[in-house]
């Protein structure tokens, strides 16, 4: 039986290809970077690879068409995840979600005040828990790109964002007032595939799960086995 897996182009993508080759699963990185596929094989008969968006990488997996996949944990904190199992961080693709403001804002006065703070994000979900749980209501607008250009224009007083090396806030001169939480890679598995796919799907979580435990501590190669 075919196993899917759900990857999206990027970061995460570069990241995993090692991964998934140190799982006995090997792919053409080259061809995929040249190909317009959107379904690619594997070295492996029974393992294939589909390309789509990182928003809908838990959708695709969520309702059967992927048996598995790899997204980010900040997607994840914005999809209904009924009917997904997150069995491993991946540990890659880190990075932090944070409040960020211009340099000089007086974000902790705002904040105090507990109401009129304007906030651009795509994370809608996750800006609206973080700041109901300080019991503070702001006005949420939603931004697709360029989050940092909001503050610089007067659409919104701070952001939420991933921050990686926090360079692009420096360039717009901005600064983060707040970590909400960090960030990584989720292996993400249709609960259904586990008992359709049966055996195959479990040697494969489990070869994943051993090579990021020898990525995080390559001394536990030599008792894998």
């Amino acid at each position: 039986m075919m196993i899917t897996l759900a990857l999206s182009k990027g970061r995460i993508f570069d990241e995993t290809l090692p991964l998934l080759e140190a799982a006995g699963v090997f792919v053409d990185a080259g061809e995929i970077a040249d190909s317009r596929r959107l379904i690619v094989p594997t070295a492996d008969p029974g393992v294939r690879l589909i390309t789509v968006r990182p928003s809908d990488v838990p959708t695709y997996v969520q309702y059967g068409a992927a048996d598995l996949g790899v997204v980010g944990k900040d997607v994840l904190l914005e999809h209904s995840c009924d009917g997904l199992y997150q069995p491993i961080d991946l540990g890659i693709g880190r990075c932090r979600m944070s409040v960020a403001a211009p340099a000089g804002f007086d974000y902790p006065q705002a904040v105090r005040r507990g109401a009129g703070l304007r906030v651009a994000t795509k994370y809608l979900q996750t800006a609206r828990q973080h700041f109901a749980d300080k019991g503070v209501h702001v006005d949420l607008i939603r931004l697709y790109g360029s989050m940092e250009l909001a503050p610089l224009v007067g659409l919104a007083d701070a952001i939420v964002d991933l921050v990686s090396t926090g360079n692009t806030l420096r360039a717009n001169n901005l600064v983060e007032v707040e970590h909400i939480r960090a960030i990584s890679a989720r292996l993400i598995v249709n609960q259904a595939s586990l008992k359709t796919v049966g055996e195959p799907l479990d040697r494969l979580l489990a070869a994943i799960a051993r090579a990021v435990q020898v990525r995080r501590d390559p001394a536990a190669a030599g008792t894998s086995r």
